[in-house]
């Protein structure tokens, strides 16, 4: 007779708990989502005449997709990546974290470590509700200025699919 009044109980309790909960939700880009975002910004650096690699990271910075054109140089999948994962580890793009992190600055200890690339390429992504859900890092066009625009033609391609 008590497992009925236990569960009462906890049906009951439920709602009340749910924000003391043991565990957390949280959204990640599907895997054949994420591709079409890497596979866009290849296309947007490709038309422009850019050969690039495009590096796309889920909200704790593993690696779910990695795409390179033909021509794009060794280096693309080091710094792709390693932007993708500064975007998401430090919630911002690149671009505007080395600013922030320029030497002589209180943030410039950033640059010391290990995996952080603060240099343009490299954009959060967000659900509709702000949240992170991935970071995109693109590397091997001429400039940090045009890698953000292509890894923002990956972000925009998707767009519709997360912005709920």
């Amino acid at each position: 007779m008590w497992k009925p009044l236990a569960l009462a109980f906890t049906v009951a309790a439920s709602p009340a708990l749910a924000e003391d909960d043991a565990f957390v939700t949280f959204r990640v880009l599907k895997p054949e989502v994420a591709q079409q975002m890497a596979e866009a910004a290849l296309l947007s650096c490709r038309d422009a005449g850019y050969q690039v690699g495009i590096t796309v990271v889920d909200r704790f910075g593993i690696p779910q997709v990695f795409v390179r054109d033909r021509f794009a140089g060794a280096h693309v999948y080091e710094t792709s990546r390693r932007k993708a994962w500064t975007s998401v580890s430090f919630r911002t793009g690149t671009t505007d974290l080395a600013e922030l992190t320029a030497p002589g600055t209180p943030a410039s200890a950033i640059r010391d470590l290990s995996e952080a690339l603060p240099l343009g390429g490299g954009l959060p992504v967000l659900d509709g509700d702000g949240s992170i859900v991935a970071g995109i890092g693109v590397s091997g066009a001429p400039g940090p200025e045009l890698d953000d625009v292509c890894a923002q033609a990956g972000i925009d391609a998707i767009e519709d699919q997360i912005a709920f």
